[in-house]
């Protein structure tokens, strides 16, 4: 059996581009559309960012405690979707310019989309920055009259 398809990449987006299952439609908006697919890094239905057409493919995740999991697709196995995944997790306890250098470095030295390395660095520090907890913002201090006031009556 060969590992590669007989069927381009730009004949399943053809095929695919109208209904798929990561197709979002929203006709709030003139009608935008979006893509649920985990290998999509801008989550726009376009051809550049479409995971499940193109042969090599990256991918970020959220991981537990505020890590970050990259996903590449792999080009030996098309037709096994089970096999054709490789997940790499960075711990959330690492350096963020360690993460996002161990995502440029992983997606250069294994050939994958130049074009897509801001886009995984990026969207692997909007998930690290949505994984941190909130600070509660402090309550506001009187300013001015209303202060002077205020402890004018503390006073007596």
């Amino acid at each position: 059996m060969a590992d590669q398809t007989n069927v381009s990449s730009d004949l399943i987006w053809e095929i695919c581009r109208p209904n798929n299952a990561y197709l979002v439609k929203r006709k709030s908006g003139g009608g935008c559309q979006f893509s649920k697919d985990p290998l999509n890094l801008t989550n726009k239905h376009s051809r550049k960012y479409a995971g499940f057409v193109n042969t090599k493919a990256v991918g970020v995740l959220p991981a537990e405690k505020g890590g970050v999991t990259m996903i590449t697709k792999k080009t030996k196995h098309q037709n096994r979707p089970a096999a054709n995944r490789h997940e790499v997790t960075f711990a959330g306890n690492k350096s963020g310019p360690k993460v996002y250098r161990g995502i440029v470095n992983y997606t250069a030295k294994q050939n994958y989309r130049a074009d897509l390395r801001r886009e995984a660095v990026a969207r692997a520090s909007a998930i690290r920055e949505s994984s941190k907890p909130k600070k509660e913002t402090p309550e506001r201090k009187m300013r001015g009259a209303k202060a002077r006031n205020a402890a004018s009556t503390e006073e007596t």
